[in-house]
């Protein structure tokens, strides 16, 4: 089933609930990549950076793999396997809603635009609902990445770790509140905003590629005289489109992953470094070089790309199994 629009109640509960579900597996299994992607991307370990200057972009790839499986292996050896999973709880607690808002948003986007278009759904309305989609997501769930990524900042390696440190995330949240204001849990929403582009590309590409390759398969059971009317993608095919699109979306619109980051990272000796969008940027972009601007681009796309494809797998999945009985 594609990411249609359902207009019973029951389909609002099986779109949050397999989102939901998608998302929580995608999010533990991928936790570890996501933890050296966020210490990549801070400028507190820019030591532990892997060089990106090389000619070879295939000896380039293959120096960053080992580069990210020795970080792996490194915060393993000094803090222990729980700190691979560092910021998991605040992102669970961020994917369930995250995903929820997103597909039912998304799903009702879709219906609204399309009556607006003369019935019709066009790439246009796929866009305009992906992006109506993320800023309603982006908005809500901010505070929970931000905790996210001050717990994952976080590290038991002494020449790492930060002049702020925090119990949970809870007294992550009160800190930052405390210290920076309300504001201060919704730093880096101007980059999420920004991020948007990554959203809506990936639904597109999505739902472009998933067209494809079911017309494909329609005329391929047309040819050997089977019924067209019932035709699902099967789990490779999923995956395959959903790694394909979120691909393409992380490398085109990457660096605003970076920026977000930075401006969530916790405060250096109290004082805030990274501000806004364009200062953030002018700032690594002069200090550090554009090559910054990508750095644990490796570390993201060995999370993202199973990730997305683990979670539309599950989506579809659920959706397609569950239907028949929430339609009862």
């Amino acid at each position: 089933m594609s990411l249609t629009t359902e207009r019973s109640p029951p389909s609002f509960w099986l779109h949050f609930m397999a989102g939901g579900i998608g998302g929580t597996i995608g999010a533990a299994v991928t936790c570890p990549l996501e933890v050296v992607k966020t210490r990549l991307q801070s400028s507190l370990y820019r030591g532990t950076e892997i060089s990106m200057h090389f000619k070879n972009p295939v000896a380039g790839a293959m120096h960053h793999v080992r580069g990210v499986v020795n970080l792996l292996s490194s915060i393993h050896q000094k803090e222990g396997i729980r700190a691979l999973w560092k910021g998991l709880g605040p992102n669970l607690i961020g994917v369930v809603p995250a995903r929820a808002i997103y597909f039912s948003v998304y799903s009702q986007g879709k219906h609204v635009y399309s009556d607006l278009n003369r019935g019709k759904e066009t790439s246009l309305v796929h866009v305009l609902s992906a992006a109506t989609a993320g800023l309603a997501t982006a908005t809500v769930t901010n505070p929970i990445w931000l905790i996210k990524t001050r717990m994952q900042l976080q590290s038991e390696d002494p020449t790492l770790r930060s002049l702020q440190t925090y119990k949970n995330s809870f007294h992550c949240a009160y800190i930052v509140a405390r210290d920076e204001g309300i504001r201060g849990l919704y730093r880096g929403l101007s980059a999420s905003v920004l991020g948007l582009a990554e959203s809506t590309f990936q639904f597109v590409m999505y739902e472009y590629f998933k067209k494809i390759a079911l017309e494909r398969k329609k005329e391929t059971a047309r040819l050997a005289g089977l019924p067209t009317n019932d035709i699902h993608l099967d789990w490779t095919g999923t995956f395959g489109v959903a790694a394909s699109a979120k691909l393409i979306a992380a490398v085109c619109t990457y660096p605003h992953e970076v920026i977000r980051t930075r401006m969530r990272q916790t405060p250096v000796d109290g004082v805030i470094k990274y501000i806004g969008l364009i200062q953030t940027a002018k700032v690594i972009f002069r200090e550090e070089g554009i090559a910054a601007l990508y750095g644990g681009m490796t570390a993201h796309l060995m999370r993202v790309v199973p990730n997305a494809a683990i979670l539309f797998f599950c989506y579809e999945s659920i959706i397609k199994f569950a239907t028949p009985h929430f339609s009862q």
